[in-house]
């Protein structure tokens, strides 16, 4: 017999769950993974989106324009206290879109967001509350060499 899952492990597997159905393009895994109540997100670029149906949207759309994506998860860190939880972690993505020629893959670009997921716990399980996603600047070499001393 298998020890029961902790808290922390369970939100570790319903984020990890968030990310793989974005992978795979699964819309319908993606849905049933958030509460089916009030939501926000907020993608990298775009304004705070609210409301089941706003949010998913917005996956769909993600979804449908998007050909690959891959994420590499770094620095992932959950917090649980009572009915809720938030993970903080890296994306380190992969993505493309689809070449100017049929059925090849366009140029990947990698890009690294920081993020922040909120779950709650429900009789279902752990569901996402809040993803919120910022992209992370990286530096220059001209503004390294800006703060050399002379």
């Amino acid at each position: 017999m298998s020890p029961t899952p902790t808290d922390v492990e369970q939100v570790e597997l319903a984020n990890t769950a968030f990310y793989e159905a974005v992978e795979r393009g699964d819309f319908e895994e993606l849905s049933t993974l958030w509460l089916e109540d009030e939501v926000s997100c907020v993608h990298p670029g775009w304004p705070v989106l609210t409301g089941r149906g706003e949010v998913l949207r917005s996956y769909a759309l993600i979804m449908a324009n998007t050909e690959y994506i891959q994420f590499f998860l770094t620095d992932v860190k959950v917090t649980v206290l009572a009915d809720a939880a938030v993970v903080t972690c890296t994306e380190n993505t992969l993505s493309g879109g689809p070449a100017e020629e049929a059925g090849e893959l366009g140029p990947l670009v990698g890009q690294l967001i920081v993020a922040t997921n909120v779950f709650r716990r429900t009789q279902e399980g752990w569901k996402l509350w809040s993803h919120h996603g910022s992209p992370v600047l990286a530096e220059t070499d001209d503004e390294e060499d800006d703060e050399t001393p002379a």
